[in-house]
């Protein structure tokens, strides 16, 4: 993109590096889909791949809904669920498949108790730390992107919702060639796809508040933070599946419980990170005044999902597509320009850096109102949002 193009300063172009961890976890999703095709009938494969998917554009839209205020690199988001939906799971299935023989084996147990005992204590050592780590991935080499706890759950989400898209499809193959039939199929749809669509989210989530913790802080303290974050993963998720394998209705039913616990917690870090973001936006933005980029209306509007989707709104009645994208610009900019400063003040990014960045936005800001549409004059004229 040109100079002239201030979107350039907000997103990424797709790497070589991307591209190839596409390819990479497009190619291990076919593989893992391709032993489910071998194991059972075509036609059955198909129909289990269309009930794993159908979910999957609403429970995206519910996580992304949590990425308003500051929205992530799309090309980081989709690398996550790539990764949760090709790489983690193949990987993890092959461990697993192994260790299920194992067990089976040297302790002389029957298959069903050698599945549960690995479902409890084998399973949820893979496979969150498979998907955990595009997470420590990020910590590494993205630190940047992650602002808050907000920022850990909405990757760890997106893995963890391409983990369990590829994982159902096993499930449901499974399902359909077992005893009950279409029965045991539908029973299996409404357990994993209806009433649990979140757990591996939930799950990882615990790795990805503690990634997005660690992100902010230096020293040594932050491996154990992202440890505690993993343990905290794996007792979960093998205290779902205990649950589930062990105890029976009542069983499953304290996991759902536990589970809406987690959930509402989560909720609440979201809740609260929202407001520190605000509070940031209305503590660093207005000494940028005079510079004209910014005014106390625009900190109102910045400060409140509702008046941004008004904003947005008023943007793409008067200007259409182009004004909408001015008016996503300026709000992204602004929001990073907040961030930016937060970053500074505990000593993340060096002067020089921060100088950098900052200029960037600021020119993005105004070339991004002077995009604005303006059928009563000018921004600061306009009806408010």
């Amino acid at each position: 993109m040109t100079s002239h193009d201030p979107r350039w300063v907000l997103r990424e172009r797709p790497s070589v590096g991307l591209i190839i961890g596409l390819i990479v976890a497009g190619l291990c999703a076919l593989a893992s889909f391709s032993f489910d095709v071998l194991d059972g009938d075509p036609v059955r494969f198909v129909i289990a791949l269309i009930l794993a998917i159908a979910p999957v554009p609403l429970l995206l839209a519910a996580v992304l809904a949590l990425d308003r205020m500051e929205p992530e690199p799309r090309s980081n988001l989709i690398f996550a669920f790539a990764w949760g939906a090709g790489i983690a799971v193949l990987v993890a299935g092959v461990i697993n498949s192994f260790g299920l023989l194992y067990i089976e084996q040297a302790a002389d147990l029957h298959f069903d108790d050698a599945r549960s005992i690995a479902a409890t204590f084998g399973a949820p050592v893979v496979e969150e730390t498979m998907k955990g780590l595009v997470l420590l991935g990020l910590l590494r080499f993205r630190r940047q992107e992650l602002d808050g706890p907000t920022d850990g759950i909405i990757y760890a989400s997106m893995v963890g919702l391409g983990f369990a898209m590829s994982e159902n499809v096993s499930y449901y193959v499974a399902a359909q060639d077992g005893p009950l039939g279409v029965q045991g199929l539908a029973v299996t749809v409404v357990l994993r796809g209806v009433l649990s669509p979140f757990a591996h989210p939930l799950f990882t989530s615990m790795i990805g508040v503690a990634v997005a913790v660690a992100a902010r802080r230096q020293g040594p303290g932050r491996v154990g933070i992202v440890v505690a974050g993993w343990i905290g993963a794996m007792l979960l998720h093998g205290l779902w599946n205990g649950l589930a394998s062990y105890s029976g209705f009542g069983g499953l039913a304290l996991a759902y419980l536990v589970l809406m616990i987690v959930l509402f917690v989560l909720i609440g870090v979201v809740v609260r990170d929202r407001r520190r973001i605000v509070a940031l936006l209305q503590r660093y933005l207005p000494p940028y005044q005079p510079t004209g980029l910014i005014t106390p209306a625009d900190v109102n509007m910045l400060s409140s999902l509702p008046a941004r989707r008004q904003a947005r709104q008023w943007a793409k009645t008067h200007g259409r597509r182009p004004g909408l994208r001015a008016m996503n610009d300026y709000q992204l900019a602004a929001t990073e320009l907040g961030l930016l400063h937060e970053r500074a003040s505990r000593r993340a990014i060096g002067e020089e850096t921060f100088r950098q960045e900052q200029q960037a936005l600021l020119e993005c800001m105004r070339a991004a109102r002077e995009r604005f549409p303006a059928p009563a004059g000018r921004w600061g004229h306009r009806p408010t949002p």
